[in-house]
């Protein structure tokens, strides 16, 4: 059977994240250990105790999510439930675990990249006043022409029907006020974010995270793995960096991803980690796509 493995991104955390298999796998204990080591800090208590106040913070959220994807794949392979993977995709902060699990560096190296990313886009978030807005129920074209009367960025296009535009606050909140006078979406959800994640403000924390990318060393990754910016396949480590920068300021093509690697033949998409937006997001992408959604031990049963 072909397995594809998806990994989610910053807003899937909660309290008590990734507990239940601490308490019943001493791997996943291991892992959690050399996190906290490797960071210098309790993510470990951040994820089983909160609070959600701390949790939310990027700069923790994604070591978290990191940590918890990681746990459910070793969970998986220690249960016999994967054997072989043939491809490994995540939602922005995701993509970075996909290369963890593909081999393209370590644990600890991706864990120290996935920190820095997390404390860098924290900074620009504390630097800028930026805002995220969910168009439900509109067309791309529509969208790109709020984005461009009101000066702002497509950050995810994340299936059918699910835009989210990002940039400075007081230009969503007028973008947000018109569609919502104009009627062009069914509904338009502003979005509870500490910034403008991949927006042009988020320059400042792209820039700085190149330079910190080149302190190591990528390698091949050993399945594919498809990156955001483009929805295709990305194996050459120099360009998997090149785009996991780019990633950070540009938009999402999450459907595009999905599609890129079902065309591998995939028999069963596996989402690792909390929240099971992705599978919600499947049943728009393609309803045929099959998905189960692994976070806590009740959903190995």
């Amino acid at each position: 059977m072909k397995i594809a493995l998806l990994f989610s991104g910053q807003g899937a955390q909660s309290v008590g994240m990734a507990k239940s298999l601490y308490d019943n796998y001493t791997s996943v204990k291991e892992l959690f250990q050399c996190a906290d080591d490797t960071l210098g800090f309790k993510l470990s208590q951040y994820c089983f105790e909160g609070p959600m106040a701390d949790l939310t913070k990027t700069s923790v959220c994604q070591p978290a999510l990191y940590v918890h994807g990681i746990a459910v794949v070793q969970v998986l392979r220690e249960r016999g439930m994967i054997d072989e993977i043939t491809a490994a995709l995540g939602l922005s902060l995701g993509e970075l675990t996909a290369h963890a699990i593909a081999g393209t560096y370590t644990f600890e190296d991706g864990l120290k990249i996935v920190a820095e990313r997390g404390r860098l886009m924290q900074e620009a978030c504390e630097a800028t006043k930026g805002a995220m807005a969910s168009l439900i129920g509109g067309t791309e074209e529509k969208a790109a022409e709020y984005c461009a009367k009101f000066d702002v960025d497509m950050s995810n296009l994340n299936c059918p029907g699910q835009i989210v535009i990002s940039g400075e606050a007081e230009n969503i909140a007028r973008a947000v006020d018109a569609a919502k006078a104009n009627k062009d979406f069914k509904m338009v959800v502003p979005l509870k974010v500490a910034g403008a994640y991949h927006s042009r403000l988020m320059k400042p924390a792209c820039d700085a995270f190149a330079n910190y990318l080149d302190t190591f060393d990528f390698n091949t990754p050993n399945i594919p793995v498809f990156t955001n910016v483009t929805g295709e396949r990305v194996s050459a480590p120099a360009d998997i960096k090149a785009n996991l920068i780019k990633q950070v300021t540009s938009t999402v093509r999450w459907a595009d991803c999905v599609n890129s690697a079902a065309k591998l033949g995939i028999d069963q998409f596996f989402e690792c980690g909390p929240g099971g937006v992705l599978a919600g997001m499947m049943k728009r992408i393609n309803k045929d796509y099959p998905i189960r959604s692994f976070a806590e031990l009740r959903d190995f049963q």
